[in-house]
């Protein structure tokens, strides 16, 4: 049996969580990553959690040859999990050039690599930014695309093109994008987590910053949207439920025999402000947050949440977690990881 499941971005923060799920489903996770946005550490966090050291290759998958150096040695490959690429609305205003080209390149590279060597199923990590600015909500896999304000957005609106064109030329592979709403929280046993670089470009790793005191004061990006506080609303879902997905996904994918291509949306169907997500946290963690309302960021749009009802029904998933276990399984993982900062 093909138990084999390569990981792109392995390491990062969605990426760790689904190998930690991997493990505990019986796959065998080949973890890629060029540590450029992960650390070393991380592969502690996932023996400790499960018993297991996956193998890891440090290499760029922009560079095809390093991908292939690594995957024409692996017999019994039954899938491609790709994560790798750079994620930051904000950033990728400021430097899309970089992020067309590390987000379209890596994928094109892994695509290939899966024709070469007859890896029948991808699992694409994709966005909710593919829909820009939603024309009605919650959104649904088959709605037209709004404007879509953010280059980060458009290369994962490009990727999915590329993938469905992929699959139309080859019939020979089935194709799964999952359309991510807002990740939050860790591992309950706070031994792995999102580690951002620097000021965090997300918004409760940066909470969590202020509540420890490493950061003195959140800023709260415009309290003037059309919503019913003046803040961004937004589906946040626990990490470790999106992980699940992706275990959901290539399950299904290994089941069917027709190959295919498909978008899900995963996220909790939940809208929850800016400010309600602050005072959650406060009233969870009993701890108070200093914040502070700035000018709207480039690139946001004001309100998105999800319909997740063709995930439930074709790949019987659905969110588990709520937000209050996100924000404790948050601090839990800040207030255990003060080394890395």
């Amino acid at each position: 049996m093909k138990n084999k499941v390569v990981v792109t971005g392995g390491l990062g923060y969605i990426g760790s969580h689904t190998v930690v799920a991997l493990l505990e489903n019986g796959y065998e996770p080949i973890i890629i990553d060029n540590l450029e946005n992960s650390s070393l550490e991380v592969i502690n966090g996932i023996f400790k959690i499960t018993g297991i050291k996956p193998s890891l290759h440090i290499i760029d998958c922009k560079v095809y040859i390093e991908l292939e150096t690594v995957i024409k040695n692996i017999e019994g490959i039954c899938g491609i999990i790709h994560f790798a690429a750079y994620k930051s609305v904000n950033e990728s205003i400021e430097k899309s050039y970089a992020y067309y080209e590390n987000n379209i390149l890596s994928l094109i590279n892994v695509i290939k690599i899966a024709d070469k060597y007859a890896i029948e199923n991808i699992v694409f990590s994709s966005s909710c930014t593919v829909y820009g600015n939603p024309l009605e909500q919650p959104v649904t896999e088959n709605m037209p695309f709004g404007e879509i304000t953010n280059p980060y957005g458009k290369s994962k609106m490009m990727c999915e093109e590329i993938l469905k064109d992929f699959y139309i030329s080859s019939a020979k592979h089935k194709v799964i994008s999952l359309r991510y709403f807002n990740p939050i929280g860790a591992h309950t046993t706070g031994l792995i987590g999102e580690l951002p670089n620097g000021i965090p470009n997300n918004l409760l790793p940066y909470i969590t910053k202020v509540a420890s005191g490493k950061l003195a004061k959140l800023k709260v990006f415009g309290n003037d949207y059309n919503t019913k506080d003046g803040t961004c609303m937004r589906d946040f879902i626990h990490v470790c439920d999106l992980a699940d997905a992706h275990i959901s996904a290539l399950n299904y994918a290994n089941s069917k025999e027709n190959k295919n291509y498909d978008v899900f949306n995963i996220g909790t169907g939940i809208p929850t402000s800016v400010l309600e997500l602050i005072t959650t946290f406060e009233k969870v963690n009993n701890i108070k947050i200093d914040y502070e309302f700035t000018k709207r960021r480039a690139g946001d749009i004001e309100s998105i949440y999800a319909k997740t009802d063709k995930a439930a029904e074709t790949l019987s998933w659905k969110s588990k977690r709520n937000i209050s276990q996100s924000l404790k399984d948050a601090w839990n993982w800040e207030l255990k990881n003060n080394k890395h900062d």
